[in-house]
């Protein structure tokens, strides 16, 4: 039987983490928004200040299912919690639960070594450092995670030699932190020839590598906009030129990077989505506040059929998501990620499509306040609509969710004919 209500746990810390937000988070933001304007290249006191009342406060690594790294919430605990962080980038980090770095741990925690968590993860964990994952590539489809080009090549012979990295990355999101140590990075380690069976091997061509933020011959080209926004962390372009990393660097087995990348996305889908569905709930009040507040030819905004139908519509589509999410978390729980993988894809399209729907809405009852940066609507909107194209773009999980169905499908119909041939009537048998 699925059961979608909260622990006590969750319900506690769900209005812990409320108050928190409202109390510590949000009268500072201002003040650190300021503070790294004016110096983009160091850490605001004010962040470190409240993520030692986070931590004082038991609100730290609220994201880390492992019992031995953090508090052991499971997915359907922790899924409100991400929902109240949606909407606040610094709520996340004084908390040490946003991402790249909170899924890098996740990967980290199942593939490292013991001496990469101990130089790698603990600090993480701790809050003094944070990471980036190094795998979309300007050259290729990387929709398609088995076309990565970058190459990482031993120098010389031998399972103890050096590895050598070389290529170029982009929209590695947390490389501008001043805190960020290290990035995860993917790399193609199969030397392709005219006689490799290409179709057996693309799955195992790639692997991933610790790679240090300050290693030699790694170069931050540019910081990408999004819709015209730049994000103080950064999506950056990256060049890679002759980067040597110790044998060590290498995460898990060597040909094991594609099947790292999909564990580390399971929950980070999941997670996206819940904070997701936060955005989408804050872009509805606003709508509701406006509409509430303005008069067009004598009447209330509110009173307009079609606004009552965006609103009515935002919440019908708001609660299907945030079901739906909740029943992944459930399955990811109950039955772990790889059962869950169907419903992941699925979540992946629903909730960013209907958060960009409903925020799209709330900026057309805005009107041109909503395009401007007096509300945090339009930085949303080109939040979402990014996310329609990161962690897989609608596309490719539609393609997985189509192909699911059709080999279900099949299945059944063979199964049905099978059963016929065999005189078989299946309603009547036990």
């Amino acid at each position: 039987m699925i059961n979608f209500s909260n622990s006590e746990r969750s319900d506690a810390l769900a209005a812990q983490l409320r108050a928190f937000i409202a109390e510590q988070v949000e009268p500072a933001e201002a003040a650190v928004a300021e503070a790294r304007a004016a110096h983009p290249g160091e850490q605001p006191a004010e962040v470190e200040r409240l993520k030692d009342t986070a931590q004082k406060q038991g609100l730290w690594n609220l994201c880390v299912r492992d019992p031995q790294y953090g508090p052991g919430l499971s997915m359907t605990e922790y899924a409100p919690l991400a929902e109240i962080l949606g909407t606040s980038r610094l709520a996340q980090e004084a908390t040490n639960c946003d991402a790249p770095s909170s899924v890098n741990g996740d990967a980290m925690i199942i593939y490292g070594s013991d001496t990469q968590k101990e130089q790698w993860l603990e600090p993480q964990l701790a809050g003094l450092t944070r990471s980036a994952f190094a795998m979309t590539e300007p050259q290729t489809a990387s929709s398609d995670a088995s076309n990565m080009t970058m190459t990482a090549e031993r120098d010389g012979g031998g399972e103890g030699a050096d590895w050598i990295l070389n290529g170029r990355k982009w929209w590695i999101s947390g490389v501008l932190h001043p805190n960020c140590a290290y990035l995860m990075t993917v790399a193609n380690t199969e030397a392709l020839s005219e006689h490799t069976d290409v179709s057996s091997s693309r799955h195992r061509r790639h692997s991933q590598f610790i790679v240090p933020r300050d290693a030699e011959g790694l170069t931050v080209v540019r910081n990408l906009p999004k819709f015209g926004y730049l994000d103080a962390d950064g999506h950056t372009e990256l060049l890679f030129e002759n980067v040597r990393v110790p044998a060590d660097a290498l995460l898990g087995e060597e040909g094991g990077g594609f099947a790292i990348g999909q564990a580390r996305l399971g929950s980070a889908r999941v997670q996206h989505c819940m904070r997701t569905i936060g955005v989408a709930e804050a872009a509805l009040t606003l709508m509701c506040q406006r509409a509430g507040e303005r008069t067009t030819f004598g009447q209330l905004v509110s009173s307009r059929a079609n606004v009552m139908d965006w609103i009515a519509d935002a919440r019908i589509e708001i609660d299907a998501a945030r079901l739906m999410t909740m029943r992944t978390a459930w399955l990811m729980d109950e039955h772990g990620n790889k059962a869950a993988a169907p419903q992941m894809s699925a979540i992946k399209v629903q909730v960013m499509r209907m958060a960009t729907t409903v925020v799209d809405r709330a900026i057309q009852v805005f009107g041109a306040a909503g395009v401007s940066d007096d509300t945090p609507l339009a930085r949303h909107y080109a939040s979402l609509r990014a996310l329609r194209i990161a962690d897989g773009p609608d596309e490719v999980h539609l393609m997985a969710i189509a192909r699911r169905e059709l080999r279900s499908q099949n299945a059944s119909s063979a199964q049905n004919e099978q059963d016929a041939q065999n005189g078989i009537t299946r309603e009547h048998t036990s």
